[in-house]
């Protein structure tokens, strides 16, 4: 079952590369990627071809992550789509630890999302809009 990271990063110059050149070092190649930062911190949220790998990696960088189930989703590819799922997953006590967006097919959006609680997410995640 493929994971996915969420990875804290110091916001400055340098920070994702460091990262990145230690996963290509390693032989993890990186199968999506998405981030952001804002004040001192940043983060990656990721999912790899080799979920061992890059937990080394992160590892042995002294490196903050949270990791959880990738969980695939389509989201209807409108206005509000994200909104509706985000609340469905809030009302029943789910929290969002990361999501990446995947693409777009038709009238649906792709994203892969990892939450605090699969078991109760999956259901909400897994039907179709």
């Amino acid at each position: 079952m493929a994971r996915q990271f969420v990875v804290q990063l110091p916001n400055q110059p340098g920070a994702l590369a460091t990262l990145s050149e230690a996963l290509a070092e390693r032989g993890v190649d990186l199968r999506a990627i998405g981030g952001g930062s804002m004040g001192e911190t940043g983060h990656v949220i990721m999912t790899t071809a080799d979920d061992d790998g890059a937990r080394a990696v992160l590892d042995a960088g002294g490196y903050t992550f949270v990791e959880g189930e990738s969980i695939l989703a389509e989201v209807g590819d409108r206005p509000g789509g994200m909104a509706g799922v985000s609340r469905e997953l809030a009302d029943a006590g789910v929290n969002i630890i990361g999501h990446l967006f995947l693409g777009r097919w038709g009238d649906r959006a792709m994203f892969t999302f990892v939450v605090d609680d699969p078991d109760k997410a999956r259901p909400i995640l897994e039907r179709k809009p």
